[in-house]
């Protein structure tokens, strides 16, 4: 069966129209993933491993033009072409200026870093992509390996289904949620690191340790990590502002909940909050607040109604003829106050999966974000979880008391950062 013709352009999806007008120095709203290899890596495998893979992936290569009432992704002709890294992480890759591409891969000693654009896709549909190219690299590269049998790669879907728009597809008219009563959230504050960088300190945890430990305490691992980070963030709270909740963003990736295979955006977000001033500060406490906030949000009826509350807008006949000018200006107050609703953010990506055939070449995944705060994100491989931070502070602090927490519950970290100047 052939795959639908792409079209020259296409809309930016639901998730994906916030990014353009917020977009800066700050917070590029870029994400990396990485792979780490035992072999160092061959430039001219991983660029032909690179044209093979956007070619399964057509919408990587657009780029972002402002129209009269929306932004839209149009298709280009420039060729996307690996380099050595040389950039800070999670550098700008849309410039409204200038058009390119709006993704990037580069490669240092043994390691591949794919680094995304957020309106291009959310991380469940950029992990389609990298995984994809890792998996072409390591069949070039190691093509004397593979000729008896090809493995194969467990991405069925069609170009349509990767372009798919998931946000129009389960919109419905009929099922408008209810707004929940927002708290106030703890903001953190502090120096900022200087000309816009981010520290990255990741910690590296055996998956079965950690496994262990989260059924000790009758939970995910999800609300475990976000428990330990809601307790490291309130011994850094001043007395004075105790009176305020710590609230966590948690993405959520809602292919679990709706059947989708797109390589877009499809995930939402649900706030979970603690008053460490009204309850206990022992993490069994926070863990079972957690439990119950986790189950109100995380249900299929609930996150219907958020894709119908959000969607509902473009919907909307009179809102959709408002001038892009305007609705950038409504987009970035927007943003401004759900920037302000929560304290931090923690993004479970979860487990990534590849062919047994190229395991042995690979050593570990991770992914981390830009932030003008503070952000964790985390996923396993084989047996390793990495724990992501990425921070806009100088103050390590939360960081260190959050590691020190794991190893204080007997789990063995080993921590890796990288080098930031602090003066």
């Amino acid at each position: 069966m052939k795959n639908k013709k792409v079209t020259d352009w296409k809309k930016l999806d639901n998730a994906a129209k916030i990014f353009p007008p917020n977009s800066k120095k700050s917070d590029t709203k870029v994400f990396r993933f990485a792979c780490e290899l035992y072999d160092s890596v061959d430039k001219n495998a991983l660029q032909n491993a690179l044209n093979i893979t956007v070619d399964a992936f057509p919408l990587y290569k657009s780029i972002i033009k402002s129209g009269l009432f929306w932004y839209y992704f149009e298709m280009s002709h420039f060729k996307p072409m690996v380099m050595e890294e040389n950039l800070p992480p999670c550098s700008p890759l849309y410039d409204k200026n200038n058009k390119t591409l709006l993704f990037r891969v580069m490669y240092y000693k043994k390691r591949i870093s794919f680094e995304v654009y957020h309106a291009l896709s959310d991380g469940a549909g950029a992990l389609q992509f990298f995984k994809t190219l890792i998996f072409h690299y390591i069949i070039i590269k190691y093509e004397y390996k593979f000729k008896d049998k090809i493995p194969h790669l467990d991405i069925e879907a069609s170009v349509a289904q990767k372009m798919d728009d998931s946000f129009q597809k389960y919109y419905s008219s009929s099922a408008v949620g209810v707004k929940k009563k927002s708290v106030t959230a703890y903001k953190l504050r502090g120096m900022k690191i200087p000309e816009y960088r981010i520290s990255v300190i990741e910690g590296i945890v055996p998956v079965d340790s950690i496994i262990q430990k989260v059924k000790e305490y009758n939970t995910s691992l999800t609300i475990f990590l976000a428990a330990i980070l809601m307790c490291s963030i309130n011994e850094e709270i001043p007395i004075r502002h105790k009176k305020r909740s710590v609230v966590l963003s948690i993405p959520v990736n809602l292919r679990n909940y709706f059947y989708s295979e797109t390589a877009r955006n499809f995930f939402g977000v649900i706030n979970v909050s603690y008053n460490f001033a009204a309850g206990s500060s022992d993490l069994r406490e926070v863990i079972e607040h957690l439990k119950k906030e986790f189950k109100e949000n995380l249900t299929e009826e609930i996150l219907a109604k958020r894709i119908n509350n959000l969607s509902s807008l473009e919907h909307n006949f009179l809102l959709r003829a408002i001038p892009l000018g305007i609705k950038d200006i409504a987009l970035k107050i927007a943003n401004s106050v759900v920037d302000r609703s929560y304290t931090s953010t923690l993004s479970n990506v979860g487990k990534v999966v590849v062919p047994d055939e190229i395991k042995q070449f690979i050593s570990s995944f991770d992914i981390f974000v830009s932030t003008n705060k503070l952000q964790a994100c985390v996923c396993s491989y084989e047996n390793k979880l990495r724990i992501s931070f990425t921070s806009a502070f100088v103050s390590t602090e939360i960081q260190r008391r959050f590691f020190k927490q794991l190893t204080s519950l007997n789990l063995p970290v080993i921590i890796e950062s990288n080098i930031v100047n602090e003066e």
